[in-house]
């Protein structure tokens, strides 16, 4: 059984977050949680997906990038530089912890959650051993950021989210990293149909046993 959520406080130079962290005694591996614009730490998938992770005994942390205050700003749910430095700043604070210090560190990201974690991935370089996308706006990060990116990276897509679809295609062909395309059968953008959100925490979760303890991943692209 996997251990009970507890809340925690991330401090930044300006700012607390708070967030939800799950840790085990035997944990393998952390997985940072980046939601997507109008969500949080509460986002019933994103919990949903780190249940599984924690089943496959892996540690999650999930956060609030933004303040309430900046959470009714829509110009600042789409900041896309100041969620990635709220990520690359949660990844900081993890590594002051003593029980998370030594943690092999995995990113996952939804919507445009998903740009901060391949932008804070490109950063941290060698520090994160995996990421993964789900229903992803890649196309919000950098193109520089993305070549950067050398973290083995999950992008997983429905079937009917026609247009985020293509743009991650688009984005994989920037990712000099291994990777992989996941393409969910029957789901929409929010893997709302019966089985596909299912679907998309076991893809997660897959990628994340297969390559966070292992710092040297060089498995060649693919894409199913």
């Amino acid at each position: 059984m996997s251990a009970a959520a507890r809340p925690v406080r991330i401090d930044l130079r300006e700012i607390a977050l708070p967030g939800d962290l799950t840790l085990s005694a035997d944990a393998k591996g952390l997985v940072l949680f980046a939601h997507g614009s109008g969500s949080s730490r509460l986002s019933p998938r994103n919990r949903y997906v780190a249940e599984v992770l924690n089943e496959a005994g892996l540690a999650t942390l999930l956060f609030d990038l933004l303040t309430p205050a900046e959470d009714t700003d829509r110009a600042a749910r789409f900041d896309i530089a100041l969620l990635a430095e709220r990520l690359l700043g949660a990844a900081h604070w993890c590594r002051e912890q003593k029980e998370l210090a030594a943690l092999p560190l995995g990113l996952f990201g939804a919507s445009t959650g998903a740009a901060a974690a391949l932008i804070a991935a490109a950063r941290l370089g060698p520090d994160v051993r995996a990421v993964v996308s789900r229903g992803g706006r890649p196309d919000l990060a950098p193109p520089e950021d993305i070549e950067l990116v050398r973290a083995p990276t999950l992008l997983i897509v429905g079937e009917f989210d026609h247009e985020v679809l293509q743009l991650n295609r688009r984005a994989a062909k920037s990712l000099h990293a291994p990777h992989a395309e996941r393409i969910v059968p029957g789901a929409t953008h929010l893997f709302e149909e019966p089985g596909t959100l299912e679907q998309a925490a076991a893809a997660a979760r897959d990628w994340f046993v297969r390559y966070l303890p292992d710092k040297a991943a060089t498995t060649s692209s693919s894409s199913t």
